[in-house]
């Protein structure tokens, strides 16, 4: 109903019969609770707001989104409740506002809102009622359209690496062979000439060996690889790539602390995939360490659904500027670096099913989470107090 509508049976009121005015009532109750049910169903948020930027009406959805109390909020203003919205700056009688914007409480989010003026008609008289805001969640969308972006970086990485592979690796393999042919014929010379050839020799005999390496670690980052399963332990993984890495630990004087699980599944893993995962993190996590040496926390937890092994250096962290592209390739906070290695990982974490999350606070430290799903998963027993029987509950959590 207009707002005109209503004027005009307010000032006839006296003369309307309370019977028709009694209809007309349970009429407008009836709607309003109609609308206030249909706001109350969409997944979307909606405020209604009056002219001043008062909330009148705020359903489910937006108080879920934005951490507020449906019943306090309303009469309270919006710039107030909703805290880093500018209402001077948004409203406008004359045009209709499309933002994105990030909110951190009562969880980070990525939402879309679309405000618009709403107006009605009195004596033909156009005046502002007030303006709707409408609130969608982009969040998943957003990360979605992220995951595009770099699959599409890995795609043209991919078409790059096939002429890397060409160009630079036989070149490299042509060098080695010259280079070994040098070092027969140096050894024919007389000991006080080889010397100084041999030391030339060597140190480019290095920087062959160093392309090759960086040439196979950027093929493994990007070219897909198909693990081979079997079933595993990830803690005997663990313990081998320490053994293996040992010798460099010791010399820097990196201490490693152990509180793993004691009872863990075996899980479909391809074995030199996840050994070279666990390298890189814990080849990470040293090198992050002071030059004196350091400690680095090794944890496992087992869940129904999966077993995460938690990797925590007390080295220097990782600046908040680097952070939103650590993944991204020839990123890389050492001088050394390749960028490449937490590359891998993630690669090789996915394609087994899990994922890696970060967190790090710099001179605090980096903590490297990789979560592994479990394939034979264990079943959780619900109680039903409507009937005797026993429900099993095997679908995992919504992430």
């Amino acid at each position: 109903m207009k707002s005109g509508f209503l004027d005009k049976l307010i000032a006839r009121l006296d003369q309307v019969d309370p019977a028709e005015v009694q209809r007309l009532v349970m009429r407008l109750v009836r709607e309003k609770g109609f609308l206030e049910s249909v706001f109350e169903a969409l997944q979307e948020g909606v405020l209604i707001l009056d002219p001043d930027g008062q909330i009148t009406f705020v359903n489910h959805s937006a108080s879920r989104i934005f951490g507020i109390n449906p019943t306090k909020s309303i009469g309270q203003s919006l710039a107030k409740t909703v805290r880093g919205l500018n209402w001077k700056k948004l409203a406008d009688p004359g045009r209709i506002v499309s933002r994105d914007m990030e909110i951190l409480y009562p969880e980070q989010r990525f939402i879309n809102f679309y405000l618009s003026p709403m107006r009605g008609e009195v004596e033909n008289d156009d005046h502002l009622l007030g303006y709707v805001l409408l609130v969608r969640d982009i969040t998943r969308s957003r990360k979605l359209a992220e995951e595009n972006v770099e699959s599409e970086k890995l795609n043209a990485l991919t078409l790059l690496a096939a002429g890397v592979a060409h160009e630079i690796g036989n070149p490299l393999n042509s060098l080695d062979i010259h280079l070994q042919l040098l070092e027969r014929k140096l050894k024919k010379l007389p000991e006080n000439e080889q010397t100084n050839l041999t030391h030339h020799l060597h140190t480019a005999q290095g920087e062959i060996r160093r392309l090759d390496t960086i040439l196979k670690q950027f093929l493994q980052a990007i070219r897909p690889s198909q693990p081979e399963r079997s079933p595993l332990q990830l803690h005997d993984l663990l313990r081998d790539t320490l053994t293996l890495l040992a010798p460099e630990f010791e010399q820097r004087h990196v201490k490693v602390t152990l509180d793993l699980a004691e009872t863990t599944p075996l899980l479909e893993l391809d074995e030199n995939q996840i050994k070279q995962a666990l390298y890189n993190v814990l080849k990470n996590a040293s090198q992050a360490l002071p030059a004196s040496g350091g400690q680095i926390d090794i944890l496992s937890h087992v869940t129904d659904y999966e077993m995460t092994l938690t990797v925590r250096d007390h080295g220097s962290g990782i600046p908040p500027e680097v952070m939103g592209s650590i993944f991204e390739p020839y990123n890389s906070t050492k001088k050394s670096g390749t960028g490449l290695g937490l590359l891998i990982v993630r690669r090789i974490i996915r394609e087994h099913g899990g994922e890696i999350e970060l967190d790090s606070q710099t001179n605090k430290g980096t903590t490297v989470t990789l979560s592994l799903p479990r394939q034979n998963r264990n079943v959780r027993l619900l109680e039903d107090n409507r009937s005797s029987c026993i429900e099993v509950d095997t679908t995992p959590p919504t992430p």
